[in-house]
């Protein structure tokens, strides 16, 4: 991307904005993998600091008999976090509340927030907060209630 005012040099968007830390999400298949830890190579480049992994589309729980089926795979996020020493971060659910919540502009930490999908957005949160504070980065003040 070429930027005018900032001289003829090719610049980055990384170059341009202010970033405290990247969180990778990537679903547990093999090569969805592949890309995250591309992503992550990408950021260790540009020294910018690896807030964490997160593994989407972790599980499926089945509303009408609750068994959990793990439709593309599972824990692969995981381990690939511990492999490359990164933060794993938790799991997101493959949940149609999720995508209903979202489609309607409404997130699902607010409208069902005791979910089971509420509730790993909330850790997930939770986590990255105490990683931007280990890693003593100054960024914006984020409540939870």
């Amino acid at each position: 991307m070429y930027v005018h005012g900032f001289s003829s040099k090719r610049r980055h968007s990384y170059d341009m904005a202010w970033t405290y830390g990247a969180v990778i999400v990537s679903t547990p298949q093999d090569l969805a993998l592949i890309d995250a830890k591309r992503g992550i190579d990408m950021f260790q480049k540009v020294s910018v600091p690896i807030l964490g992994l997160i593994e989407n589309m972790s599980f499926f729980v089945c509303p009408k008999c609750s068994t959990i089926s793990e439709v593309f795979g599972r824990h692969g996020a995981k381990e690939t976090a511990s492999h490359l020493n990164v933060p794993f971060l938790g799991e997101i659910p493959l949940d149609m509340d999720i995508r209903k919540t979202t489609d309607e502009g409404k997130p699902i930490v607010i409208s069902i927030p005791s979910s089971v999908g509420a509730q790993a957005y909330i850790e997930i949160a939770k986590k990255i907060l105490g990683n931007l504070d280990s890693e003593d980065v100054k960024g914006p003040k984020i409540i939870i209630e």
